[in-house]
């Protein structure tokens, strides 16, 4: 089993910086992908970044803003956020999975966080 817990979640202003944390408890027989997505009221959940190993991919929406990174000593991955805007406001959700491929697609992934929320003010 894995279990996933995010942190770091708060309330800045347009063109602030938050910093996003996710803890992977578990077996890392059971992943070695974990990727960031996000949900606002109304819409449908959406791919933000992966890292598989030292591999990152980006939703086009964050390209340039947001940074994935791993520390592999803590178990976690973060989500380094800049430049926000307030259309980045929503749910933020870590999720795990095994194996590389589709690391951007939501349906891939059994595993998934509770969720932290930001929320960026104009």
């Amino acid at each position: 089993q894995v279990q996933l817990v995010e942190s770091g979640g708060g309330s800045v202003q347009e063109g602030g910086s938050l910093r996003l944390s996710c803890a992977v408890f578990g077996y890392v027989d059971f992943y070695d992908c974990v990727a960031w997505f996000r949900q606002a009221p109304g819409k449908e959940r959406e791919a933000l970044a992966c890292i598989y190993f030292s591999r990152t991919s980006y939703g086009d929406s964050v390209k340039g803003r947001f940074t994935i990174s791993q520390d592999n000593a803590k178990n976690t991955v973060y989500l380094q956020m800049n430049s926000l805007k307030a259309e980045d406001t929503a749910m933020y959700y870590c999720a795990a999975k095994r194996g590389g491929l589709a690391c951007l697609s939501r349906n891939e992934y059994g595993y998934w966080g509770q969720g932290t929320q930001v929320t960026v003010s104009s």
